[in-house]
């Protein structure tokens, strides 16, 4: 007992930590605590990638907003010592951060802290190069990078100014949007955050001193009597072969239900993790031929790097949709490991992806089964080990249960003929559109700049995403979305007293100096179709500059 005390009780050095961060250990910062989470990362039930964005972070905020007090505890296995003071965050090493081993234990910190701290600051990913070089003898020759194909130097240099501008025309842009942020949104000198942190935090506790973190199940109650109804009528009209409104109720019934499964995912219903995940699993899965566990993995993710183009899966859409010009010079996405190529595919559908918005969102939920599907057959995705490695293996069989029930018994057995069948799947399908529409609508159309290591979770939360106005008897066709802010803000809060924690929200707000964004569903639409065109035009202009200068080359003209 006593040298495990003795363990817990070391004071570590920010030196220290970054010694073993550089050394592939996993260190989280929560309150005064420092927490190695390597032998937790493979067993996760949000997944890897959540935990290595909080990686030589204090990540206390998020922590206490995604997890209940029991994982909280069992997170105190993990804590091998404290810090003293506030902690300065690092750049975690899957956004980009470098850190430098502790080549030996009896270096003196203190003059270590007057270097350049080169994990602290910086770009979340560096800018891939253009051009690499290649020498043969005296001469150096230039191929364009990931081609192996050596071209001229005056053609180099040419086609190296045109991506060299296009890269620059998209940093000009996020450089704007972040001098407006900052102009906007409270300063990121340490006072200022910790003012934030701290009403954030004090307003957590008002919300749980009223109540709010109770699950009215009363309005489940409710939620089971809509779903009661529109599954009759699915049965009825299907049992009398009106097969397009039957598609039309389960379709409907499908967006509701997608609301209850959000709700489990953060554990806000029960408030007990088995319990949760298992209504999850019954409502997506079995229901739905969704998969909660992908859902949990890529959700937990966009709640903490929020509208980031690098790092949140919610808005890594390419080649469909680009919200920043970022997108444009080929970015890495660090949850999906590959490049976003801006390629032929890529430029026809953003170039026109404010046309297109609302027909490719139609095909949302196709694309759900396949994320469904890469999720649970990849076994480096879901937990293998650990108190939910047993959720994988009941999707599993959910997913066996649903293709059943709905493929061969509804589709197939009951449905005559070919085109009737097509006509129900797309129906059924196409009905959900709106849950992918109220998805991105809180976020495509606000800030995607990155304010660095230094803002405060409160602050990211809000300046990233959006409200929508809709009066109180529509809340439950919008399953809780239209309270995006607050939901961010506090992600167990049980969606039906998020309407009744938005004004303590918009006045923590006030009093900080946060704008709160709000606006009503047509309008909110109309900013997110303005957003699209916008990146759109950013890009027809660089195409048809592109175009130009080419021209130019060709005909001879290019000149120094």
């Amino acid at each position: 007992m006593a040298p495990a005390m003795s363990r817990k009780n070391r004071v570590w050095s920010r030196r220290e930590i970054e010694g073993l961060i550089a050394d592939g250990r996993k260190i989280i910062i929560l309150g005064d605590q420092v927490l190695k989470a390597d032998a937790w990362l493979p067993y996760h039930p949000g997944g890897d990638k959540s935990i290595l964005h909080m990686v030589g972070r204090d990540a206390t905020d998020e922590i206490t907003a995604l997890h209940s007090k029991e994982a909280q505890a069992h997170m105190q296995k993990y804590m091998i010592g404290r810090v003293h003071g506030r902690w300065q965050n690092f750049l975690p090493p899957i956004q980009g951060g470098t850190f430098r081993t502790l080549v030996s234990k009896h270096v003196d910190d203190e003059a270590l802290y007057d270097e350049e701290d080169v994990s602290s600051y910086g770009k979340s990913t560096p800018p891939s190069p253009v051009f690499d070089a290649e020498e043969t003898g005296d001469e150096v020759r230039l191929r364009r990078a990931g081609n192996d194909t050596p071209i001229s130097r005056d053609s180099s240099l040419f086609w190296s100014e045109l991506e060299l501008g296009q890269f620059r025309s998209a940093e000009a842009s996020t450089a704007h949007t972040i001098s407006s942020d900052l102009s906007k949104y409270p300063r990121l000198d340490k006072r200022s955050q910790d003012e934030v942190v701290s009403k954030y935090r004090q307003l957590d506790e008002k919300l749980q001193s009223e109540g709010l973190y109770k699950c009215p199940y009363g309005s489940y109650a409710v939620e089971c009597v809509r779903y009661s109804i529109l599954f009759v009528l699915f049965l009825t009209f299907l049992h009398y072969s009106y097969y397009a409104l039957s598609s039309l109720f389960l379709g409907l019934l499908w967006h509701l239900l997608a609301f209850t499964v959000h709700d489990a995912g953060h554990i806000s219903i029960t408030h007990g993790f088995h319990t949760d995940s298992c209504i999850g699993i019954f409502i997506a899965d079995f229901l739905g031929g969704l998969s909660i566990g992908w859902w949990k993995r890529n959700h937990n993710v966009h709640h903490i790097a929020t509208n980031s183009p690098e790092h949140d899966p919610d808005i890594q859409h390419m080649p469909f949709f680009a919200i920043s010009s970022r997108f444009f010079t080929s970015l890495r996405s660090s949850y999906y490991d590959r490049d976003m190529n801006l390629d032929a595919a890529a430029r026809f559908f953003i170039k026109y992806q404010h046309y297109l918005y609302y027909p490719i969102l139609l095909w949302g939920r196709f694309n759900l089964y396949r994320l469904a599907w890469s999720y649970l057959l990849d076994p480096a995705q879901a937990p293998r080990k650990g108190a939910s490695w047993w959720h994988r293996y009941l999707e599993m069989a959910g997913q066996v249960f649903f293709w059943y029930w709905f493929g061969y018994r509804t589709l197939y057995l009951s449905i005559p003929t070919w085109s009737s069948r097509i006509t129900f799947l797309l129906i059924s399908h196409m009905v959900t559109a709106p849950l992918h529409v109220q998805l991105t609508l809180s976020h495509f159309a606000m800030s995607s700049a990155d304010l660095g290591i230094h803002e405060s979770f409160a602050q990211k939360m809000v300046r990233t995403t959006m409200d929508v106005d809709c009066p109180p008897w529509l809340d439950f066709v919008h399953g809780g979305l239209n309270f995006q802010v607050v939901h961010h803000l506090f992600p167990r809060l049980p969606r039906h007293n998020l309407r009744r924690a938005q004004p303590y929200v918009k006045e923590f707000c006030h009093d900080v100096g946060i704008p709160y964004v709000i606006f009503g569903f047509t309008r909110g639409n109309r900013e997110v179709i303005s957003r699209l065109g916008e990146v759109a035009e950013q890009l027809r202009v660089l195409e048809e500059c592109r175009n130009v200068a080419a021209k130019d080359l060709i005909e001879g003209r290019h000149g120094h």
